[in-house]
């Protein structure tokens, strides 16, 4: 196989080859380690290519037979790899513990072969660090690739790999998708365990999963990596038949409803608007019946429950194991603020927190209980330049700021990481310039199978493999 094969298969073709014997496990590895070596020096998306990565073991077997794959350098973690967090606080450090979810990506056959880039403690939405500095966009290197999978995105949009691990704790997996044409599901709370060390990340918000091309990719790797482990927190209604099984049930038809307003103080660009009234469009051609909803939240009640979820203990407690300190040297000038702001709240903010949650979580669940699902955007805009406020070294921003700055521009996406719901963006559009325009579909709690059909029907119609990023391996 050739380089310019390998890019043009998804992950669930390149597994149906190494079943029928027509490619190796390995021989996929050595393509992923050539693309890598040539289009990585100019999106800085893979911080680690493994050195021993044509020998790293798998089941090969199941969903993903032979398929190479890689880690975000935060969350799910495999035991004896360095996972830095993005940070120079963490600089160096290796996991001693083998997730659940990477024991499911081998079970499955994924060969996990490297880390990709993230922001400072997947804090922001774009991903540049003082550690590894920018993660530029395949489809214009001028660009953000959005975060905090920001390295995963641009690394699969690239063609290093077709599937790559990312998480989502305010959109972290949906926005690099949207800005960088990918297909983004962050799953329901419970769906994926983030066992063993962190089955309730950020009180539910925070979950694993990949970003991916298509649509049979999404409901394969639903398959892999969904089910319960003992210690979690609570059990999720499991699906009544497997997800790659939906991709050939009927879709019914849909109550829908549909944002074209603004949720937050980033205004909503025209064309992204657009492509929100296309998708509309086609979906009531569809036979869906569609109805337009309000903002179901105040902005500033999404921004309250990221303000009082500013704990730094730990933050503390790993600096304290690591025998480091917490300071101007470890931490970027934004994450210092953000640790030292949670320092000074007086233990009752835990309380406000708690609170905050539930009653966001109920206003916007009595809001869009009617609908089957949701139509918004994923991001008001499209992929927006590096730098800026988000930057890794600005000073001048203060915690609150961030937070603020943060939470405007993730107005489509955060509030369902309160509220536990599935939502998934999908490439379905593109601006007049070429970049891509995620659209976001929204899901009832526990039901991801409605998102697998509805973005089957969608992927059917206005198919989007076919649009290529500037920079994608190609090979000589």
């Amino acid at each position: 196989m050739k380089l310019s094969e390998y890019i043009e298969y998804d992950a669930t073709g390149l597994a149906s080859l190494v079943s029928a014997g027509e490619v190796t496990a390995e021989e996929l590895t050595r393509l992923a380690r050539q693309a890598h070596d040539e289009v990585n020096p100019r999106i800085n998306a893979v911080i680690e290519f493994y050195e021993d990565a044509e020998t790293v073991a798998s089941a090969d077997a199941g969903l993903f037979n032979g398929v190479p794959f890689l880690r975000k350098d935060i969350g799910a973690s495999e035991a004896g790899r360095l996972q830095e967090n993005g940070s120079r606080l963490f600089k160096g450090c290796r996991s001693d513990t083998d997730s659940y979810f990477f024991r499911r990506a081998r079970e499955a056959g994924l060969r996990t072969l490297g880390r990709t880039t993230t922001p400072e403690l997947g804090a922001t939405v774009t991903t540049e660090s003082i550690l590894n500095g920018i993660t530029r966009n395949p489809w214009d290197l001028e660009r953000s690739t959005g975060g905090s999978s920001g390295g995963a995105a641009a690394a699969v949009a690239a063609g290093i790999t077709p599937i790559a691990h990312g998480s989502d704790g305010g959109g972290s997996i949906r926005i690099p998708a949207s800005w960088c044409g990918l297909v983004g599901l962050n799953p329901s709370r419970g769906r994926v365990s983030g066992g063993p060390n962190n089955q309730d990340t950020s009180f539910g918000r925070s979950r694993e999963f990949v970003l991916c091309r298509t649509a049979r990719d999404m409901a394969a790797a639903l398959d892999v990596f969904s089910g319960p482990h003992p210690g979690d927190p609570f059990i999720i209604l499991q699906p009544k038949r497997s997800y790659v099984e939906e991709l050939s049930q009927s879709t019914g038809l849909l109550l829908v409803g549909v944002a074209r307003t603004s949720w937050g103080a980033v205004a909503l660009e025209p064309e992204v608007l657009h492509a929100v009234e296309a998708t509309a469009t086609l979906l009531q051609e569809m036979g869906h019946t569609v109805t337009d909803i309000e903002p179901p939240f105040e902005p500033i009640e999404y921004s309250r429950t990221y303000v009082a979820s500013s704990t730094p203990s730990w933050l503390e407690e790993a600096a304290r194991a690591m025998g480091r300190t917490i300071g101007a040297d470890t931490l970027e000038p934004v994450s210092l603020k953000r640790y030292e702001y949670g320092r000074d709240l007086p233990l009752s903010r835990a309380w406000d927190l708690q609170e905050a949650l539930r009653k966001m979580r109920f206003r916007v669940g009595e809001a869009i209980h009617p609908f089957d699902i949701l139509l918004t955007p994923t991001m008001p805009t499209v992929a927006v330049p590096h730098g800026g406020i988000f930057s890794a070294t600005n000073r001048t921003v203060s915690a609150e700021e961030a937070v603020e700055a943060d939470t405007a521009i993730c107005q489509y996406t955060g509030v369902f990481n309160v509220t536990g719901q599935p939502s998934v963006s999908l490439p379905l559009a593109q601006s007049a310039s070429g970049l891509p325009i995620g659209i976001q579909i929204v899901g009832r709690f526990g039901d991801e199978a409605t998102l697998v059909r509805v973005a089957r029907d969608l992927e059917g119609a206005i198919p989007w493999r076919h649009r290529r990023p500037g920079v994608q391996a190609e090979g000589s």
